[in-house]
């Protein structure tokens, strides 16, 4: 089989990934873990390496884009900097997002380790996310259900003269003056260094090589996703595409989240024959399985884990429903919105980013009563 430049970009996207995995398996990178600690403890250790994460994705993303590497419009998948600022949309998806990871004991990039690590509660979790997120993507649920008042609560910024919903171009437009490259950086610069400093501003999260460590790499895998399909290798993947004689799947500008790549496996599965549907996000996904599969045999950790009772199962069954339709819904999970999505400064990412953690919050302080009036 000739190696071409799909295969080049899919072999470079599997090898970030198999990274990925591997190191969140040994930090122990979890942001459903992080907002658990702040809830539950007030330790925010783990929140310090996801804001850390967001920092370095931003701050990447910036240099990335001034000096014209990669350029980030309203074409990237998903549509981060779009013209139409979904609210309702980001806040009820992300809300139900952070309901259902929280469900599931795990976000999406979470649950992968966690299988790759031998736990099979979140296998079951990933079939049943999987098939929510295939059914919002591939069938008439989504148009059915959501779209009407999706559409209905959508901001049209361009009607409004703004031709993006990037920081960058909403203050240019509330300044009188035209969005530009270097203003669009500048404003995810002064935002990346903000979060470095309140991050590094704990002697605690300074003296862990863990949160320090996994909030570098996932930033950095972050901005690796978008440099391959953004740089030099994407635009002769897009060239590639253009003129293959079967299209691959999403071509498109992108970095990493984990719930629609979900339904695209569903997708690709039922007809496995068809290679074309092996996309970014399939990939990713076994990636990251296979790193964290990884590092759990050489560090002995690998080991097989089940329900502990039909409750147990139930909360991790409903996880996956809510983690398959929020993600979704929301366009982006607790990587794919709170750090991807972040990194382009997009006001959608923040305020799914926001619910996300508003869901998680609240079902944890929902078990914490209901424990209490058990006992």
């Amino acid at each position: 089989m000739e190696l071409t430049v799909h295969h080049q970009v899919l072999g470079a996207v599997f090898a970030v990934a198999l990274v990925l995995g591997a190191v969140a398996g040994k930090t122990h990178f979890c942001t459903m873990g992080a907002v658990s600690d702040w809830i539950n403890m007030g330790d925010t250790g783990r929140m310090r390496a996801w804001l850390l994460a967001i920092a370095v994705a931003m701050a990447g993303v910036a240099g990335l884009e001034l000096t014209g590497v990669i350029t980030l419009g309203g074409d990237t998948f998903p549509p981060y900097r779009g013209s139409g600022f979904a609210w309702l949309r980001y806040l009820a998806g992300g809300f139900l997002f952070g309901v259902g990871m929280t469900l599931a004991s795990g976000c999406g990039n979470k649950t992968l380790v966690r299988i790759g690590a031998g736990n099979l509660k979140s296998l079951v979790v990933l079939v049943i996310a999987a098939v929510m997120a295939y059914l919002m993507l591939w069938t008439p649920f989504y148009e059915r259900l959501f779209h009407p008042w999706v559409s209905a609560t959508t901001i049209d910024l361009a009607a409004h003269g703004i031709a993006a919903q990037d920081l960058g171009s909403l203050i240019a437009a509330a300044g009188g003056v035209a969005p530009s490259r270097a203003l669009t950086a500048a404003v995810g610069a002064v935002i990346a260094l903000a979060l470095l400093v309140f991050v590094f501003r704990s002697a605690d999260f300074r003296a862990s090589f863990d949160n320090i460590l996994g909030g570098l790499a996932v930033g950095l895998v972050v901005i690796a996703g978008w440099y391959i399909t953004g740089g030099p290798l994407g635009q002769a993947w897009k060239d590639y595409a253009d003129f293959a004689d079967a299209v691959p799947s999403r071509v498109q500008v992108q970095s990493f989240t984990f719930i629609s790549p979900m339904g695209d496996t569903l997708r690709w599965l039922m007809d496995p024959g068809n290679l074309a549907l092996v996309n970014f996000g399939v990939v990713a996904l076994a990636g990251v399985i296979t790193g964290s599969l990884l590092h759990a045999l050489a560090s002995r950790s690998f080991r097989i884990e089940w329900f502990a009772s039909h409750a147990d199962f139930f909360n991790h069954a409903l996880g996956g429903v809510l983690m398959g339709i929020g993600g979704v819904l929301a366009m982006g999970c607790t990587v794919g919105q709170a750090i991807t999505g972040q990194s382009t400064t997009a006001l959608g990412s923040l305020v799914a980013f926001a619910a996300i953690i508003a869901g998680a919050a609240a079902t944890m302080k929902y078990q914490y009563w209901q424990l209490l009036q058990e006992n």
